[in-house]
């Protein structure tokens, strides 16, 4: 019967025997796990070589005998002879030390398990019966494969002190599933409570486990029923519990997402915090609806607003220059006001105007018209948040089009500057 058991080889004595290729993978796996690494061995590769030099290790400069052994907690006979490695097992087992082996014929009273990590949790994979390598990697993989989605439950289950709470804030993307990235479903994945907006993809709240409590501070336009202060507080107070808490946003918690105001709340209080970023709704929607930010010979800047607070000096200049593209988030309500005043800051009346509705979800639309024209096109469409607006000359359609009416002539001596500056 084969028992796996953690072991904790922090600053303990391991002794490694060989200095070959698969020595020195063992080597790695115990220094990442702090172990004080000794190895036999005449000669050595360079990457033992670099980590003796570095310090990170001894070296010991002769061929192995059974006294190298004395005083470890675990041996690693990696040498690649048969013989040698099966002497270092019978001297490790003389001396009662657990010993891995390396060759087929002296596998050791210990297995290296194949390993992978999700955030705490350590799953390792053996073999009962004979050392098969192949198949416990192939099985490590697909386990990593499943972890890495997010979909088992990693909620740690014992008692916690309220000093082990903390904070996850976890970028969305603009809300297709598909859009959340690998990293925000394992954040989810250990989440005792996730406190959520009404954008992003709300779908995954589905896939939690039952008892993982919701709490839902979404804003509507003119409707905040939760003041940002008091999302804070809820982040703080939970936190505070000892709970994981999973902050999901919609879009990236840095770009409009006021996601600095909850990492500022979560620091004052002393609860850590960590950041998950998302695919920006000002980046994500309008890619998904076709329309390119920047296009060579055509744009080459990228300003980002928030329709909220008006136009900007910046936004308007940007307007101005014809190889900028303006992007606004949350201006829909504001479209009118925002058209009037670009124009009368001398905006050409002519630019395209693009606004997506529901980007990347199943009822997105876009609706296009000139600035002059494009506040009552939105409101003859019956436009509504969430949208994204693209102001530019990206935004005119049949720009990605290849027929001859709608493909860009792009002159030679540009694709050259382009590709020079590339290099």
């Amino acid at each position: 019967m084969t028992t796996m058991l953690g072991l904790d080889l922090a600053g303990r004595r391991v002794v490694v025997v060989g200095g070959g290729p698969v020595a020195a993978r063992g080597v790695q796996a115990l220094l990442a796990d702090a172990a004080r690494v000794v190895v036999v061995a005449p000669a050595v590769c360079e990457p033992l070589r670099d980590l003796h030099r570095w310090g990170l290790l001894e070296w010991v400069q002769h061929e192995v005998t059974a006294d190298d052994l004395d005083g470890a907690w675990l041996v690693h006979a990696a040498t690649g002879d048969r013989a040698t490695d099966a002497a270092v097992v019978g001297w490790a087992d003389e001396r009662r030390v657990f010993c891995t082996g390396a060759s087929p014929g002296a596998a050791g009273s210990a297995r290296a398990p194949a390993t992978t990590q999700s955030g705490d949790v350590l799953v390792g994979v053996l073999s009962t019966g004979a050392s098969d390598p192949g198949r416990t990697t192939e099985v490590r993989d697909a386990l990593a494969a499943h972890l890495r989605d997010g979909r088992v439950d990693l909620r740690a289950r014992r008692l916690r002190s309220a000093d082990e709470g903390r904070v996850v804030l976890v970028g969305g993307g603009p809300g297709d599933l598909g859009l959340l990235t690998l990293a925000g479903r394992r954040a989810l994945a250990t989440a005792d409570v996730v406190v959520v907006d009404r954008l992003g993809p709300v779908d995954v709240l589905d896939e939690l486990a039952p008892d993982v409590e919701i709490i839902d501070v979404g804003k509507t336009p003119g409707h905040h029923p939760v003041p940002q202060h008091e999302i804070g507080r809820i982040l703080v107070e939970q936190a505070q519990r000892g709970r994981t808490v999973v902050r999901l946003k919609g879009g990236d918690p840095f770009v409009y997402g006021r996601g600095g105001e909850e990492v500022l709340a979560c620091r004052r209080a002393g609860v850590p915090v960590d950041v998950v970023p998302g695919v920006s709704s000002a980046f994500g929607v309008p890619a998904a609806a076709g329309i390119p930010l920047t296009h060579r010979s055509v744009v080459g800047a990228v300003h980002v607003m928030n329709g909220h607070d008006g136009w900007s000096s910046a936004g308007l200049v940007g307007l101005r220059d014809a190889t900028c593209t303006v992007v606004v988030l949350m201006g829909v309500a504001a479209l009118p006001d925002l058209a009037d005043r670009a124009l009368e800051f001398g905006a050409d009346p002519a630019t395209p105007v693009a606004v997506v509705e529901s980007g990347t979800l199943h009822g997105e639309r876009v609706t296009r018209a000139r600035l002059d024209e494009i506040a009552a096109a939105a409101a003859e469409a019956g436009v509504r948040a969430p949208a994204v607006i693209v102001l530019g000359a990206v935004a005119a359609p049949g720009l990605l089009d290849v027929s001859p009416e709608g493909a860009l002539d792009v002159p030679d001596e540009v694709t050259a500057e382009h590709d020079t500056m590339a290099t």
